[in-house]
């Protein structure tokens, strides 16, 4: 074999292997229970990006109410299951995690959390505020210390015990108490 075919050769495999290796990344980007919730996004899902980019990054088909309003939500047609993204101004504004329990934050806050444990997770960065519909429950809000990150907050509904539903993203939506209403 001469040096050409050989390199040929070697040229060809380390394609192949790539398309290879190129499959297998875009396989796992998908969006599911496995995502990790941060301040402004979750998984590969990040605020700012329009709904066909949010579509795309999550590998999911997103669907939900008529793009033509202000705000609407979207959300992935089968998994995850209770996650949701707001839309405002044609773009992704905010995340909405309920009733699932899989889902965490990147430092593993998730629903069912005590006060306590968030509190702990997020020293010092957590505002309590009562709820504004749950008698005795209370918003948790973290608030970046980061000045990059100080238009974002990740929001934690309780029932005054336990964390019933959270959602992150960028003011003022994130806390838009009745989500689009």
């Amino acid at each position: 074999m001469n040096n050409k075919v050989k390199l040929l050769t070697l040229a060809s495999l380390t394609l192949a292997v790539s398309f290879l290796t190129v499959g297998t990344v875009v396989a796992q980007a998908k969006l599911t229970n496995q995502a990790k919730l941060f301040i402004n996004g979750i998984g590969t899902v990040r605020v700012g990006m329009t709904a066909s980019q949010a579509t795309k990054a999550a590998g999911t088909q997103l669907v939900g109410d008529s793009p033509n309003n202000s705000c609407y939500y979207i959300k992935p047609q089968n998994e995850p299951k209770n996650v949701s993204f707001m839309v405002t101004e044609g773009r992704i504004s905010r995340v909405d995690v309920r009733q699932n329990t899989e889902i965490t934050t990147l430092k593993g806050a998730k629903i069912g959390d005590t006060e306590a444990q968030i509190k702990s997770l997020y020293p010092g960065q957590i505002k309590v505020t009562p709820h504004k519909y749950v008698q005795g429950g209370h918003y948790l809000t973290f608030i970046p210390k980061d000045r990059a990150d100080q238009n974002y907050r990740v929001v934690f509904e309780t029932d005054g015990k336990r964390v019933t539903q959270f959602r992150s993203g960028k003011l003022p939506e994130v806390e838009f108490v009745e989500g689009c209403s």
